[in-house]
């Protein structure tokens, strides 16, 4: 059986204990072809540090974990319902067709979805695409050429171009008269991985990414604040990579971040960073460079390139970041997590080598 724990430095209330117990029986339910709606044939099942990813024949089943890391917060049922809901509005702007709804997940004599007795868990349910057809699995297959690279910069400037630009940032604790938002990311990212120092990035690589960073936000604090005019700074999706791609009957970029809007509001840099730092790490550069070189054309964005390597440097040492949190989860094996590990130092190592690059 599973064991669900909350993870971070808070206390379990007996509220919380309970929910935590009944997540557990629903993880368990999940194996059974009782609990679905209909027949669902094969199940298999694919963690992250966040979620529980059901796959089925025909669909696909995601339950948020009960976990706590601070800028997200799963750990009541009340929280997985909204954030829930919020994922399948945020999700429809690129997928509408493949996310479906959020179904309650109901206890009585048994755990079924859409059943009887009270709703003890929530999931989004969506329409299954075949994981082979995922971006990152093509790119080992090299099966990702040019056309597609130029089909996805077209899809993401879109996307970009219509996204309304909101001058509420006040509401996420920030005030743009002084300083930029991504410096409260970074001392954030800074603070979450001090645990991880000589586990997952070396202290050297700590310190010297940490002062490249806050030298160039210092002496780039008049760009940051003019993109911020200029309207590029937007909600945007916020987990633009290779594993969120599907390539299909048509192009999905899915699983934008609904957690936190902190995160999600950022330069549209980060956004189109995000795959090109993704594509490097997969060592497809030349796939990189076309990337940035379409967006640029299908966006007029002249201004990105002197950023560029500042996002791209903040998108590796986000993803090391959060695939070093897979070390203190209990779901995942050893092996996993010895795995996670050199994962993640991979992408610390990335991150160090993009802040080596930034100009003073």
């Amino acid at each position: 059986m599973f064991c669900i724990k909350k993870q971070g430095k808070h206390k379990f209330t007996r509220k919380q204990s309970l929910e935590l117990s009944e997540q557990d029986e629903v993880i368990e339910a999940f194996r059974r072809p009782k609990t679905y709606e209909n027949d669902p044939g094969k199940i298999d099942l694919i963690q992250t540090h966040i979620s529980f990813i059901f796959l089925t024949d025909k669909f696909v089943y995601k339950i948020k974990k009960a976990v706590d890391f601070g800028f997200l917060d799963f750990g009541s049922l009340l929280k997985r319902k909204e954030f829930c809901e919020k994922e399948l509005e945020l999700n429809r702007k690129l997928c509408k067709d493949m996310y479906l709804e959020v179904v309650p997940i109901n206890k009585s004599d048994v755990i079924k979805i859409k059943g009887k007795g009270k709703t003890v868990e929530y999931a989004v349910k969506m329409k299954k695409i075949p994981q082979e057809k995922l971006m990152n699995k093509l790119l080992e297959e090299n099966k990702i050429d040019e056309k597609i690279i130029d089909q996805i910069a077209g899809i993401i400037a879109e996307f970009h171009s219509r996204i309304e630009h909101r001058r509420d940032a006040g509401k996420l604790g920030y005030d743009a008269k002084l300083d930029p938002i991504v410096e409260i990311n970074w001392k954030e990212n800074f603070e979450q991985t001090k645990s991880f120092i000589e586990k997952t990035i070396s202290s050297e690589e700590f310190v010297f990414i940490q002062k490249r960073i806050m030298d160039f936000i210092k002496n780039k604090n008049y760009l940051f604040k003019s993109r911020m005019i200029n309207g590029k700074v937007k909600y945007c999706h916020g987990d633009i990579h290779s594993g969120n791609i599907f390539i299909a009957n048509q192009i999905y970029i899915f699983d934008a971040i609904e957690f936190n809007d902190r995160i999600r509001y950022s330069d549209v840099t980060a956004d189109v960073g995000f795959l090109a730092m993704d594509l490097e790490f997969k060592n497809r550069p030349e796939l990189a460079s076309f990337l940035i070189q379409r967006y640029l054309e299908y966006s007029k964005d002249k201004e990105l390139e002197e950023l560029l390597s500042f996002y791209k440097c903040y998108r590796a040492y986000v993803r090391g970041k959060v695939i070093g949190f897979k070390l203190n989860d209990v779901n995942i094996s050893n092996e996993e997590k010895e795995q996670a590990k050199k994962e993640a130092q991979s992408y610390f190592s990335l991150a160090c080598k993009y802040a080596k690059s930034l100009k003073k």
